[in-house]
């Protein structure tokens, strides 16, 4: 297929049945940054020249090379050092193209939900992972929702939360009083998700006493089942060695498996975000990982 002229005079000056006859094939190059050969093309109406790439978000990317193997590494428990090291690049290189793959996941993730039928999600689960900005005196929660059969990650919101347990007093004296977020997202969740949901709706949720009030303003005919919570584990099945059947097996699954595979949320490690916006960009990676990837879930919603 031959491209339109990027430049919008060109496009204007002319109807669109001429000027497909106006753009012509003008040989090819190889692409430096991954050794493709690029189709070149000549616009007779203005004189530009343009190839297949031009169109493309990884313009003047100059080492492309490294896209889909750092794709995999970040979303695999390794960090961007790390990273920079096995691919032999600048770590700065490795920062940007980091941003640079999560607005592509987002734009994925974005496209997928729009595939899904309105009205037809009759379940879902949704709880907070627990991780924290810099110390763990400034804790935020990763609100997750999850399709309880194929563990289809829906959505995710992060908030930060004020400190609690025995650091909360060292919290307050070191960083001043800090803001609950959390219902906003929880909020922005269920607003988004609501068009999805069938009108009588099962959702599962732990025993946090301030799901209800929400659950209910925004699926008011929904079955709000609420599990009692247990102890996690660092190591192991800790749950389900006390409970044998875990209702929510879905929901703490997928919340092992960002602890396993985004280093960011390791229970035990020195590389911490320094800033919500990354840990955020982390975690929209993942979940396009985690979607495409791992469980493969397109089929579900028509996609491929």
């Amino acid at each position: 297929m031959i491209p339109n002229c990027p430049v919008k005079r060109s496009n204007l000056s002319t109807n669109q049945t001429s000027l497909q006859h106006r753009i012509v094939r003008k040989g090819y190059f190889r692409r430096k940054s991954d050794s493709r050969f690029i189709q070149r093309f000549l616009c007779r109406t203005c004189g530009a020249q343009f190839s297949q790439s031009t169109f493309s978000p990884r313009y003047h990317q100059k080492v492309r090379r490294i896209n889909a193997p750092l794709y995999l590494l970040l979303n695999s428990g390794v960090s961007q050092n790390r990273a920079a090291l096995i691919l032999k690049v600048n770590p700065k290189t490795i920062y940007r193209r980091f941003m640079f793959l999560a607005k592509e996941a987002r734009i994925a993730h974005s496209a997928r939900l729009e595939k899904i039928p309105r009205d037809s999600i009759s379940r879902f689960q949704f709880d907070d992972l627990e991780s924290s900005i810099h110390t763990k005196c400034k804790p935020v929660s990763v609100c997750l929702s999850v399709l309880p059969g194929s563990r289809f990650i829906l959505d995710f919101q992060l908030n930060q939360m004020p400190a609690k347990g025995r650091i909360a007093k060292i919290a307050r004296k070191k960083y001043g009083p800090r803001k609950d977020l959390r219902t906003r997202g929880w909020i922005r969740m269920f607003k988004k998700l609501r068009p999805f949901m069938r009108d009588h709706v099962e959702i599962t949720s732990d025993e946090n006493p301030h799901y209800p009030k929400h659950v209910k303003q925004h699926f008011p005919n929904a079955k709000h089942i609420r599990i009692p919570g247990a102890r996690g584990a660092i190591t192991g099945q800790g749950e389900l060695r006390e409970k044998r059947f875990d209702p929510m097996f879905a929901l703490n699954h997928t919340c092992a498996m960002l602890r396993a595979n985004i280093n960011r949320l390791f229970r035990k490690t020195w590389c911490t975000s320094k800033k919500i916006e990354r840990l955020r960009d982390h975690i929209d990676l993942y979940v396009d990982f985690h979607n495409r990837t791992l469980i493969r879930a397109y089929p579900i919603f028509g996609g491929s």
